[in-house]
């Protein structure tokens, strides 16, 4: 079986039991970076054969696994930190499994994202996850476009050297909008700084970073300004028949449709 397993963002107490378990009864394990993995390893006193899986060679690393796996072999996969295949190498992987019919498995655990997203106190209930954005102006502008609407809560990693400029192409997208970067997450000097997208963030940038972003304000529906009679005519001219239209302007004005009912009748 091969098992993808979640590692601590930071603090190596973060790893779950059942990762601990996975680890140690694994045959082999396939890194990111085996010096990284090394040092998790060897604060658990695990020893084992690592090999590498890193984003220039998944192809031959999954085939690998998959040899291995048909062997009888105990795969583990890990990434240097939280979840493999988020933001880390192991997409192609997932699918090249796939595609073969290997049975694969996840130990789910820490993820800097979420833990940001509570951590900065904004709207949880929906967010979108938007990983590290393109190095290319062109892309990288594109996408923040295609999100400039968007209510939710934006989540975006970021490295220290990157910083600035995401956050300057996040007000030249957006506008201004609350932000809050949060770093050294499960560490000792944690920090979760508000901020505003068109003041920046001060101070030094150290350590990699989640970026969480407010989500856009409800856009005013302008039949809004009309009066309730002239709100449902307007639909009715569009062709909506009056239990629609009754109930497309109630949603609107944020009223119950039997107030606008009242004075519609004639319509």
């Amino acid at each position: 079986m091969i098992k993808f397993v979640a590692t601590p963002i930071g603090n190596l107490k973060d790893i779950t039991l059942r990762a601990l378990e996975a680890l140690r009864a694994a045959d082999v394990i396939f890194c990111e970076d085996t010096r990284h993995t090394l040092g998790l390893l060897n604060a658990y006193e695990i020893k084992k054969q690592l090999f590498s899986c890193h984003k220039f060679n998944e192809r031959e690393a999954a085939e690998k696994m998959i040899a291995l796996s048909r062997e009888g072999k105990e795969v583990c996969v890990v990434s240097d930190a939280g979840m493999p295949v988020v933001s880390d190498p192991g997409r192609e992987v997932c699918a090249l499994l796939k595609a073969a019919g290997e049975a694969y498995t996840v130990l789910p655990g820490a993820n800097a994202a979420l833990a940001a997203l509570v951590l900065s106190a904004f709207p949880a209930d929906r967010f979108t996850f938007l990983g590290f954005l393109p190095e290319k102006n062109k892309e990288r502008q594109a996408l923040l476009e295609r999100f400039a609407h968007a209510r939710e809560t934006l989540l975006l990693h970021c490295a220290p050297q990157d910083v600035d400029g995401t956050v300057s192409a996040l007000y030249a997208a957006f506008g201004e909008r609350r932000a809050c970067a949060v770093r050294e997450i499960t560490k000792l000097h944690e920090e979760s700084v508000p901020f505003m997208l068109s003041e920046g963030l001060a101070g030094e940038k150290r350590g990699e970073y989640v970026l969480v972003v407010e989500g856009a304000a409800a856009e005013e529906n302008p039949l809004n300004a009309l009066s309730p009679r002239e709100h449902v005519a307007a639909y009715l001219k569009e062709g909506l028949d009056k239990k629609e239209a009754l109930k497309r302007a109630a949603r609107d004005r944020g009223v119950a449709k039997s107030q606008l009912y009242k004075e519609t009748l004639d319509l």
